[in-house]
């Protein structure tokens, strides 16, 4: 799904309508588009009953078209109508047995309450995309009296609105107190950016695209490069699964994680880039983690580092074998911030093991013989948490990184990796993350409510789910453990930094539904319930 501005949206159309999509046609399509969607979630074969709110612009004529294709499908339809003048489509409507009611002609409501009284479904069409704050009177009241006529009702109807909840900023996420909360937007041709930001947000519900009939050649469409992740996109990233397949198909995760402080952030790692469908994965961590953690994680591999006090220390000699065979690498979960991380961090981007190489000498080794470093090359990248932190202390950090590799900030490491304020990167992250994914020549996730993953080459990504449930500790190794292991299957950066966040995005609202509350999801009833989110996907 496609991610625009209200401007955008506009010239989409204009340029549409010059190359012979009327805007007529295009409401039809829209229209329709809206009517089968309604036909394929209501529960009776026979239809039910329809009210639309409609007002004077294009989500008003969405509105009717669709109003008069659930009436000839045997619908009992009612339209209530502010602000708009009797027209073809009021008259389409009548004619397929609709019935119509005027805000004009209605002082007291009392038209608007019986419309209501057997409604199973509300089509929410009297505003657009274009409005600004505060709205106009009558619009207004119209909304004001529809809360007050469905609290008082035991069935309230399911609130559909037409492209989007009237009384939202489609641009900017305001919104109007006297909203409709919808159940589902069903959104024409692509998703507005004020939709995916707070409040409105709120107020949208699940989201469905309706296509309006745009030819696939439209420049000013084929060549935007922000989507909306969807089940339909992350279904189709992941990789297939062979009957003939065998572990080394899908390839080998290796996860540096891990300090006598943060023990737990190692095994979410490495438990979600098993859940991912890894084939295998290798855990190095701190030697004193081992016995803890080993029996968690029975069908890892592992490899014991040097450590000061619980804390990686020292060279990477130890994961040189491992690096040569690893298909993704992760690091930085649960390191803690210690210097000597740091410089274990460094030496491993330096490309340099400290592993001794021998002479080929017979019975003894000359004195001249020294430590000499023993170049290796590191597989695909995942870098997050402390890793984070700790690439900020190296210079020219995000040149000694592999070719694209994956960044997995919150706003807090993004300020450290940036020097900017988090304000300012709340206040605008796309742009922040685009901007720094281009700078960098890597993949950033800029985690929170709405991720944004961001390529260098201007590709943008959001994830279109705000959620406390996912506000715990231990949820972004979850996160990293994910893309690590999609990474290791052989997705581009990319991809994997999309798939992995929507997952992890739709596990946490699946726990928090089974929990019954967002206030008890711990990181590992995500962890638990990615199995069901990727089944879902399959």
């Amino acid at each position: 799904m496609k991610l625009v501005t209200v401007a955008q949206m506009r010239e989409i159309e204009k340029e549409a309508d010059a190359n012979g999509l009327a805007y007529a046609e295009m409401m039809e399509n829209a229209g329709h588009g809206l009517a089968e969607i309604i036909n394929e979630i209501t529960f009776d074969d026979e239809g039910g009953d329809a009210l639309g709110l409609v007002g004077p612009g294009n989500n008003g004529g969405d509105t009717l078209v669709a109003l008069t294709h659930l009436a000839e499908d045997g619908w009992h339809v009612r339209a209530y109508v502010v602000k708009r003048k009797q027209d073809d489509f009021i008259a389409r409507l009548i004619a397929a047995g609709g019935e119509v009611s005027f805000a004009e002609s209605d002082n007291d409501f009392s038209a608007l309450g019986m419309c209501f009284e057997s409604a199973d479904i509300l089509l929410d069409g009297l505003l657009g995309t274009g409005i600004k704050l505060p709205l106009k009177d009558e619009i207004s009241a119209v909304l004001e009296q529809s809360l007050f006529i469905m609290d008082e009702l035991d069935e309230p109807p399911f609130i559909i609105a037409v492209d989007c909840p009237s009384g939202i900023d489609c641009d900017t996420g305001e919104a109007a107190l006297e909203c409709l909360p919808a159940d589902l937007t069903v959104t024409m041709a692509a998703v507005k950016r004020g939709m995916l930001k707070l409040p409105a947000f709120e107020f949208v519900g699940d989201i469905a695209l309706v296509d309006i009939g745009l030819p696939d050649d439209l420049a000013s469409f084929h060549d935007l490069k922000t989507e909306v992740a969807d089940h339909e996109l992350v279904a189709g990233l992941l990789p297939e699964r062979a009957l003939d397949s065998h572990k080394g198909t899908f390839g080998t995760a290796l996860i540096v994680a891990g300090s006598i402080n943060y023990t737990g952030a190692a095994f979410l790692a490495g438990m979600a880039a098993y859940r991912s469908g890894a084939g295998f994965v290798t855990m190095a961590v701190p030697g004193p983690l081992h016995a803890v953690l080993a029996g968690q994680l029975p069908e890892a591999t592992w490899i014991l580092l040097p450590n000061d006090m619980g804390s990686i220390a020292g060279t990477a000699s130890a994961l040189t074998k491992s690096l040569e065979s690893a298909s993704a690498l992760l690091v930085g979960p649960g390191f803690g911030l210690e210097a000597k991380t740091k410089e274990f961090l460094e030496g491993l981007l330096a490309g340099k093991s400290n592993a001794k190489k021998q002479t080929s000498q017979i019975g003894f080794v000359h004195k001249d013989a020294e430590n000499q470093d023993a170049s290796v090359t590191l597989p695909p990248m995942v870098v997050d948490a402390d890793g984070l932190k700790l690439l900020a202390q190296i210079p020219d950090w995000h040149k000694k990184l592999p070719p694209l590799s994956v960044l997995t900030p919150h706003p807090g490491e993004m300020s450290v990796l940036t020097n900017l304020a988090k304000d300012e990167i709340q206040s605008d992250r796309e742009a922040i993350a685009s901007k720094y994914a281009k700078e960098w020549g890597h993949v950033v996730v800029l985690k929170g409510a709405f991720t944004v993953i961001a390529a260098p080459n201007g590709q943008l990504t959001v994830i279109p789910v705000a959620s406390p449930a996912l506000a715990r500790a231990g949820t972004g190794d979850v996160l990293a453990g994910l893309i690590v292991g999609l990474r290791a299957q052989g997705l581009d950066a990319y991809d994997a930094a999309v798939a992995g966040a929507y997952i992890h995005a739709e596990a946490g609202l699946l726990a928090a539904e089974d929990l019954g509350t967002t206030a008890s999801v711990l990181a590992s009833d995500i962890l638990n319930s990615i199995v069901d989110v990727i089944s879902e996907l399959e």
